[in-house]
C-alpha cells in the first residue's frame, strides 16, 4: 500500500531540482555595482506596469523578479540592473 509514497518522493525531487534551475540559460550584461540602479527602482517600474512582484533577488549580475506579469502569469524573471529591461533566455 505504501510502494508508491517512494515515486511520489523521486516526483517532488525532480520537480524542484527543474525548477532551482530554470534560470540557468539567462546572462545580464556585467555593470560596476556603482552603475546598478536600486532595486526599489524596478519594482516600483514594474507595479506601475501592471507587475505583481512576490519577491526579488539579486545575483552576480541580474535583480530576478518572482511575482504575476501583466497578463496574471506566474513568473521568473531577471532584469538588467543598470537599464532595468528586462532579459530574456
Amino acid at each position: 500500500m505504501t510502494s508508491w509514497i517512494p515515486h511520489i518522493a523521486a516526483l517532488a525531487l525532480a520537480v524542484s531540482a527543474s525548477s532551482a534551475f530554470a534560470h540557468g540559460k539567462v546572462t545580464c550584461p556585467e555593470h560596476p555595482p556603482a552603475e546598478w540602479r536600486p532595486h526599489t527602482e524596478l519594482e516600483q517600474k514594474l507595479v506601475k506596469e501592471g507587475w505583481t512582484v512576490r519577491r526579488m533577488e539579486k545575483t552576480e549580475t541580474c535583480y530576478e523578479v518572482y511575482g504575476k506579469d501583466p497578463q496574471g502569469k506566474r513568473v521568473e524573471a531577471f532584469f538588467d540592473p543598470k537599464t532595468l529591461e528586462r532579459v530574456q533566455d
